[in-house]
């Protein structure tokens, strides 16, 4: 029979290759279609390629240290390397919840009737997204800072006591004024965004309640084709911001308990990797639940592979 560290091994590896694989195949067609399919492009897509790229990056740092812990590597990380890992590791998750908060605020401008006192921030949005990444990497990048020298490389396999513990790495004594006011400004941070993707999210299930009514209301009335994908974008952000929001808090508990518990328990770590990595794991398929996008990226997968055959034809 397999132990325990094992399966969890190589669930992580099955979790790891269907991260990758989804999220490089989405950044695939993205840049596809910023190169080549320009016309098509929507303001959107620049949101979606940015939580790609952070997703990707996210798997990676958390995924590859459990995985090998789980098979028995001992001391893969020294004390610089751990810091980078936790460094990378603790931005990007930060840029995931900044980044999914973004897209519903987005969606739910997009869909603002022109009517309503939101809709002049429609032709603005779009302008203000790559700033507003930039200020957000640098924002995170900062806060973050104070884990080079809050981590260090695990020394005891045995650690006990309050502090955060990963599979090669470890937390130095917190109770500082440092190690308060970094977790102050990070709580913060989130309750923030979080408030603001739960707003937003409410807000398009009001909208989408009220053409619903209003659909019912007008007997045998079809909606526009431009009305009818703004409601399935809409639906399909609304199951992304959930699924988000559901794993964030998972992860968020697990971490409390083993941060304040008082013996750490290895098996622990690596489930709780599985809970980190699953939002980034599952959202490129979520977003290619839309049909179009799939079609798309399906149609543009296939010219470039008889692009690639000619070319290796002649060549």
């Amino acid at each position: 029979m397999f132990s325990s560290d094992t399966i969890l091994g190589i669930v992580l590896i099955a979790q790891f290759c269907v991260g990758i694989r989804g999220n490089s195949l989405l950044f695939i067609f993205y840049i596809y279609t910023f190169s080549f399919k320009p016309h098509v492009k929507r303001p959107i897509d620049s949101i979606f390629m940015h939580l790609t790229i952070v997703n990707i990056v996210m798997v990676i740092f958390t995924l590859i240290p459990d995985i090998l812990s789980t098979f028995g590597v001992r001391r893969f990380l020294d004390d610089v390397c751990c810091k980078v890992v936790m460094y990378v590791f603790r931005v990007t998750r930060a840029l995931t919840i900044c980044t999914t908060c973004i897209l519903s605020t987005f969606q739910a401008t997009t869909i603002t009737p022109s009517n309503s006192k939101w809709s002049w921030l429609k032709p603005k949005l779009s302008m203000w997204t790559f700033p507003f990444f930039v200020c957000l990497w640098l924002i995170n990048m900062l806060i973050y800072s104070v884990i080079v020298e809050m981590v260090k490389a695990k020394t005891n396999y045995t650690f006990t006591g309050n502090g955060y513990y990963h599979a090669y790495c470890q937390s130095r004594q917190f109770g500082n004024h440092n190690s308060g006011s970094f977790l102050s400004i990070t709580l913060i941070r989130d309750l923030f965004f979080e408030v603001l993707m739960m707003w937003t999210s409410l807000y398009m299930v009001t909208v989408l309640y009220r053409h619903h009514r209003r659909a019912q209301g007008l007997h045998g009335s079809r909606l526009s084709p431009k009305s009818f994908l703004e409601q399935k974008a809409t639906r399909d952000i609304l199951w992304l911001v959930s699924c988000f929001v559901f794993f964030y808090w998972l992860n968020n508990f697990v971490t409390l308990y083993g941060f304040y518990s008082p013996v750490k328990i290895a098996i622990l770590e690596e489930i709780n990797a599985i809970f980190a990595s699953s939002f980034p794991t599952l959202c490129p398929f979520l977003l290619m639940k839309n049909k179009k996008i799939t079609l798309q990226f399906a149609s543009s997968l296939s010219i470039w592979k008889i692009h690639c055959f000619r070319s290796a034809f002649n060549g």
